[in-house]
């Protein structure tokens, strides 16, 4: 089949198959839009997460570094997860909180919070090329079935009905089957890959998180131990 017949099948296909190739094509643009566009922030958020961790292993002053990660705009990933920590457990000290394990609990809530809102941001729209691989065969399977549907309803005109006369109407059905493929197979491969960088960004969060929680560990109990041999 040349290309000149393929796009005449199309131009001749129903109504409702022409539908079904159109919703196909879309899919098929926003899959690949989704996975270049995805592949780009996931890959970029894995390096700054390595070039912070990088950072904060060499500070000595975590004052310092929180002073500057606050004055970052752009800050992402495990910079956002250190700010929101850091924060919450200068804020408890001020509140005159020196309980070490209120302090640690204060700091690993707002750590989790600030956790959770880049993962759904690392995650985010993948989900939708889930949506595309397992729906677009079966909707390029409709159009072949209702495209097959009609080109028999057309032999009813036909007095000596032959092969050669419903093999047109089969083959634009078959189009949206291809289409359908077309679309899915590329999104689930995208899908699957994009999900396995991204919880290698997320391990990278994870172990960044427990290390800096070490740190505020050893920074509340040596406060907690202060206070109370003042106190003593």
């Amino acid at each position: 089949m040349n290309e000149h017949s393929l796009m005449e099948l199309i131009l001749d296909a129903s109504p409702v198959v022409q539908g079904v190739m159109l919703i196909l094509l879309l899919m098929s643009i926003m899959a690949w839009a989704i996975t270049f566009a995805k592949s780009y922030q996931i890959r970029k958020a894995a390096a700054e997460a390595k070039a912070f961790d990088d950072v904060f292993w060499q500070t000595t002053e975590l004052t310092q570094l929180y002073n500057q990660v606050a004055n970052d705009e752009d800050k992402r990933g495990s910079a956002s997860i250190f700010e929101a920590g850091f924060k919450e457990f200068v804020n408890l000290k001020k509140q005159g909180v020196l309980d070490a394990t209120d302090l640690m609990n204060g700091t690993q809530r707002a750590m989790r919070v600030a956790f959770s809102r880049q993962v759904e941001t690392l995650e985010n729209q993948t989900p939708l090329l889930a949506t595309v691989g397992s729906s677009a065969p079966y909707i390029g399977l409709f159009g072949t079935v209702w495209g097959v549907m009609h080109a028999f309803s057309s032999l009813g005109d036909i007095q000596n009905a032959t092969l050669a006369a419903v093999a047109p109407g089969i083959s634009e059905a078959l189009i949206a089957t291809a289409m359908g493929l077309f679309a899915a197979i590329p999104a689930v491969i995208a899908y699957n890959r994009l999900s396995v960088k991204a919880d290698r960004v997320v391990g990278l969060y994870e172990n960044f998180a427990e290390g800096f929680l070490t740190i505020i560990q050893r920074q509340a109990h040596a406060l907690e131990k202060k206070m109370e041999s003042e106190q003593g």
